[in-house]
């Protein structure tokens, strides 16, 4: 069944700043009058991503459950779970993005729903940290994704729920069931509002050329690939276009930016070949060092990104727009409590 949905320009509050967020709510099949609140499901959220968690818990239909962090003076911390979850089903929201206090704020969350005798534990983990070490690709080195499979499931989580792997075999990673959402269940009705003419999806490089292919397809555009070559992390030595961008609207197509800098380089190379105009889809907005700068400064017309990792206050945004995941996540977490199937929430790219 296909997916339908709708497009409305709100605010939302992320702690002290108001953001202008797109919200994009995603429809189900029809249901049969509203769904009862259920009182043995609680939904808390920890420190890094409490913003994204009272908006789920809305959804939902449900208070965000209390959370005390405790913090002492040497940087150690301690979360406290400040209402009973015994023998309820418990929903813990966290993204594990820089500082690594995040991932151990919800693996102590985790243990602290287990030993206070939850029925079900379920991550909610927009953005999974350490996607990237997802093999070994030169001698002598970790594979942290497979190693925080394995502290989550050492923690006692019965459920991971994410979304945009940066590689999708690391769902293979656990010994319990992960469900991968697809930003494009937001991504494409919104490009699809939007009404872009001669519109053509591009891939930054050519690892992204399964996920920008399946946009094209969806969207029933051409499709474009950047070659790029480094020498080292995070720095672009050359990059060409393969495909025709001549007199084309683009848009650039990734799971997650984080220096900026291969995506603005991308922008750069497409108007030098002709193209009309250049904007950026990117998941998970990690946002590192200059990179707030470098798009502020670049040719894109606009950075469309989710709110799986909140915005930095500080710094240039007035080319990025944020998306909210909170109505996938609602949706996707009603029907797996409801034990329904979550296959009609989200289009696989």
């Amino acid at each position: 069944m296909p997916v339908c949905a709708y497009a409305h320009t709100g605010m939302l509050i992320f702690g002290l700043k108001c953001l202008n967020i797109m919200d994009v709510t995603i429809f189900a099949p029809p249901k049969k009058g509203l769904r009862p609140m259920n009182p043995m499901v609680k939904i808390l959220a920890g420190s890094a991503s409490k913003y994204l968690g009272e908006t789920i818990a809305k959804e939902f239909g449900v208070e965000l459950g209390n959370v005390i962090i405790q913090r002492f003076s040497d940087g150690e911390f301690q979360p406290s779970i400040e209402e009973t979850v015994r023998g309820m089903d418990v929903i813990i929201v966290q993204s594990t993005f820089p500082p690594s206090d995040n991932l151990m704020e919800l693996l102590l969350l985790i243990d602290a729903a287990k030993r206070a005798s939850a029925k079900r534990i379920v991550a909610v983990i927009p953005y999974f940290g350490l996607a990237r070490q997802d093999r070994k690709d030169k001698p002598r080195v970790a594979i942290g994704a497979k190693l925080v499979a394995n502290l989550l499931t050492a923690a006692g989580v019965d459920r991971v729920i994410t979304m945009d792997l940066h590689a999708e075999q690391i769902q293979g990673f656990f010994e319990v069931p992960v469900d991968h959402l697809y930003a494009s269940t937001i991504f494409v009705p919104y490009l699809k509002s939007q009404n872009i003419p001669d519109l053509l999806i591009a891939a930054p490089d050519t690892g992204g050329t399964k996920r920008a292919n399946a946009y094209a397809k969806l969207l029933g555009s051409d499709l474009a690939i950047c070659y790029k070559q480094r020498k080292v992390a995070n720095q672009v030595e050359s990059m060409t276009v393969i495909g025709d961008v001549q007199g084309k609207n683009v848009v650039i197509v990734d799971d997650m930016c984080d220096t900026a800098g291969t995506l603005c380089k991308a922008a750069e190379v497409m108007i030098q070949n002709g193209a009309l105009s250049v904007r950026a889809i990117c998941t998970h907005p990690v946002f590192s060092g200059q990179a707030y700068e470098r798009i502020q400064d670049s040719v894109l017309e606009e950075m469309i990104v989710t709110n799986s990792i909140p915005l930095k206050e500080d710094r240039p945004q007035e080319k990025v727009k944020v998306l909210s995941v909170a109505s996938l996540f609602g949706g996707v977490l009603t029907n797996l409590i409801d034990n329904r199937s979550i296959s009609s929430n989200f289009i696989i790219s």
